[in-house]
């Protein structure tokens, strides 16, 4: 019997998949707006439609055709790949320099705030109890990432390791290529990239899925490669105000599925604790006068 995937509650457009569908002509015209998104995000019908060159009809008529209920839709489709595909240079280039030298220290962190905010309001608290009872029926938890985002795998990796969890980090293209070799259905599989997703990592995905593995994206967007790949999908958005991403939001997304682990068996997770907190007041690794 075929495994029932969990999805977003409304399915992503993905454009690529949907482009035979309008002529040459038309798709010539669209193909500014997919090169830079960016651009034409915030733009009413009327503006895309004069910096196209067209008129408003033919705007609308290739938003129906590619199957957006209504031009607003189009335009959160736009938001969504103007932030898959952002670069350090969009970022830096969005901040308003037109509000003194210090103002960007303030922004950065407004930045975070709405990146958490937006976590809190979209989290699903039951799926995510769900996924740390899952970790802990696993044969094997292997975390794929890489670049940056090797960070927080190793992070997730060390903290989980300490519930005796067997949970392993591949962030090279080799470990990723060795331990997904070995994948059952038996395995959950975590992997965590974020906008236009780094290749090691969805390649890793797409082995793991092979091998029927439970697949979990962490990632920032649904128009992400993992989120097409993966049996459930968390996101947590990395926009800054700054050259770097912000990794605000998906530490608060692990630190709150560790939180949901340490709840799935409460007392043997104290026992754990206590022997802790023994080598946190006498180990050898504290500095002490």
């Amino acid at each position: 019997m075929k495994r029932a995937i969990s999805q977003p509650p409304s399915q992503p457009i993905h454009l690529q998949d949907r482009l035979g569908r309008l002529t040459a002509k038309r798709q010539e015209i669209l193909r500014p707006v997919l090169e830079h998104p960016r651009g034409f995000v915030l733009l009413s019908v009327r503006a895309m439609a004069k910096k196209l060159k067209t008129d408003p009809a033919t705007v609308v008529r290739i938003v129906r055709v590619l199957g957006f209920a209504s031009f607003r839709d189009f335009q959160k489709h736009l938001h969504d790949l103007s932030i898959a595909f952002a670069t350090s240079a969009d970022t830096m280039q969005a901040a308003d320099g037109n509000r003194g030298k210090l103002a960007h220290i303030a922004d950065s962190i407004d930045r975070d705030f709405k990146n958490l905010q937006a976590l809190k309001n979209s989290l699903d608290a039951a799926r995510l109890n769900a996924l740390a009872k899952r970790l802990y029926t696993a044969r094997r938890i292997v975390l794929l990432a890489g670049d940056l985002a090797a960070s927080l795998a190793e992070y997730l990796e060390y903290q989980t390791s300490l519930l005796g969890l067997p949970v392993f980090a591949a962030t090279s293209p080799g470990r990723i290529s060795h331990l997904t070799r070995s994948l059952t259905k038996e395995d959950v599989v975590i992997a965590i990239s974020f906008r236009r997703g780094l290749r090691q990592t969805v390649d890793g995905a797409k082995k793991a899925r092979e091998r029927e593995a439970y697949c979990v994206a962490l990632t920032d967007t649904f128009l992400s490669p993992l989120a097409k790949i993966a049996d459930e999908t968390f996101l947590a958005g990395i926009e800054s105000t700054s050259f770097g991403a912000s990794y605000a939001a998906p530490v608060a997304l692990i630190n709150a599925l560790l939180s949901a682990c340490g709840q799935v068996r409460q007392s043997e997770t104290l026992e754990i604790v206590k022997e802790i907190s023994e080598e946190q007041r006498h180990g050898y690794r504290w500095f002490q006068e």
